[in-house]
């Protein structure tokens, strides 16, 4: 996969693109991660990439042209443009499934007031990453970054990312590691036993809990299946 962002603040991403995951994914080339100084594809004289709003109001809007010409410039056949602005979709796991089948991403990253309106119409999605509102979209773009590369094939083991929180729409249940006691605090019997499937039905059972105690919004979506409900019926006796 190839992910282009856009940016006036390119050096933003110097450590996020040298850490953990996302350093070794690049390594490996599973990967391609490019920064894009929008200021570049700025024809003014000082590589001006934002102007006051037509019709008066407070801050800059950030200008057309620029955009215009760094999405031509790389965009390809099977692109999708994302823009990252708090109008947009709340971005969920699903959505870095999908993103993660994609060759060829391009974010854009906002600034100031927003963007000219026309920009929308060469972008396929908005994203959002909450109800709330940053300086820009650099952080927003490394989530979506790093949600979507930990998906892509050799990034990181399967298994681990099935597992994961949100899949399915359920919580992943309690993790413990050594030592098996601590200042009381002691590692719950069943992991300890080695029996395997006694283990796999606790942690089904857990994740249930877990989802329902934290995130009953999840249950709402979606709801309780018949095999869920006879983990949970089991696990209450």
């Amino acid at each position: 996969m190839i992910i282009d962002i856009i940016t006036i603040f390119p050096n933003f991403f110097n450590q996020f693109l040298e850490t953990s995951i996302i350093k070794r994914a690049r390594e490996n080339q599973k990967v391609e991660i490019n920064i894009h100084d929008l200021r570049e594809y700025s024809e003014s004289k000082h590589n001006q990439v934002d102007d006051t709003p037509y019709g008066g109001g407070v801050g800059m809007v950030m200008m057309f042209p620029p955009f215009y010409r760094a999405i031509k410039s790389l965009k390809k056949e099977n692109t999708k443009v994302i823009f990252l602005t708090p109008q947009g979709k709340v971005f969920n796991q699903n959505d870095a499934v999908l993103l993660s089948d994609f060759k060829h991403l391009i974010l854009l990253c906002g600034h100031y007031e927003g963007l000219d309106a026309r920009v929308l119409e060469l972008v396929d999605m908005e994203i959002s990453i909450g109800d709330y509102v940053l300086t820009g979209g650099e952080i927003p773009a490394m989530i979506v970054v790093d949600a979507v590369t930990r998906l892509l094939p050799g990034v990181i083991m399967e298994e681990s990312h099935q597992t994961d929180s949100l899949s399915n729409d359920r919580l992943k249940y309690p993790q413990y590691t050594k030592p098996e006691e601590f200042e009381g605090y002691k590692v719950p019997d069943v992991l300890l036993s080695g029996h395997h499937k006694n283990i796999d039905e606790y942690r089904k059972l857990m994740s249930l809990k877990t989802t329902i105690d934290k995130r009953p919004d999840l249950i709402e979506k979606t709801p309780l299946t018949k095999e869920e409900l006879k983990i949970l019926n089991k696990g209450i006796k």
